[in-house]
């Protein structure tokens, strides 16, 4: 199971709640449609949509068992879950950032770089941290620093600058 995000408190009185961060549109939830709650302590128990909508920076969602303010609050702070075959599919030449987590980073000469330890999701764009041997090293996912995801093989090859190495910074 993956996690789609973490429920906020409640938005205003019909049950309604923050669900952030969210990498899924609506739509996306709501092809999805049901998910599972986790809380705080581990629990669980299955969830199905009822609305999704944008608001701001944030998704606002209503799950169809929950329809006050009180019902909201019992489920804030926990994680909805779904298992990653169930998810759309995120269209060409784009994956979940949640599959990248893991993936051997190599150069476009074939060197070992390391492996992407996080994502830093940045106002322009995501960063890849890369944790090796050498430390870690900051890559733009831009194209012009991603030239290669190949989930099959479970590699990620990059171009770096001079210095982004030895730095342990990005551009």
């Amino acid at each position: 199971m993956i996690e789609i995000g973490r429920l906020g408190r409640p938005h205003g009185l019909k049950g309604e709640q923050a669900l952030v961060p969210c990498a899924l549109t609506a739509l996306e939830l709501h092809a999805v449609r049901t998910f599972t709650w986790q809380g705080p302590d581990g629990a669980t128990r299955p969830l199905t949509l009822a609305t999704a909508r944008p608001a701001n920076d944030r998704m606002l969602v209503r799950f169809a068992d929950v329809r006050d303010r009180e019902g909201a609050s019992a489920l804030t702070n926990g994680r909805v879950m779904v298992e990653p075959e169930r998810l759309p599919d995120p269209g060409p030449g784009l994956a979940y950032t949640f599959r990248l987590i893991g993936l051997e980073v190599v150069t476009e000469e074939g060197r070992a770089v390391g492996t992407v330890a996080e994502i830093w999701p940045t106002p322009a764009n995501a960063v890849l941290v890369v944790r090796g041997e050498g430390g870690e090293v900051l890559v733009p996912s831009v194209p012009e620093f991603v030239k290669a995801i190949d989930l099959g093989a479970r590699r990620i090859t990059v171009r770096l600058l001079p210095g982004m190495e030895e730095t342990g910074q990005g551009p």
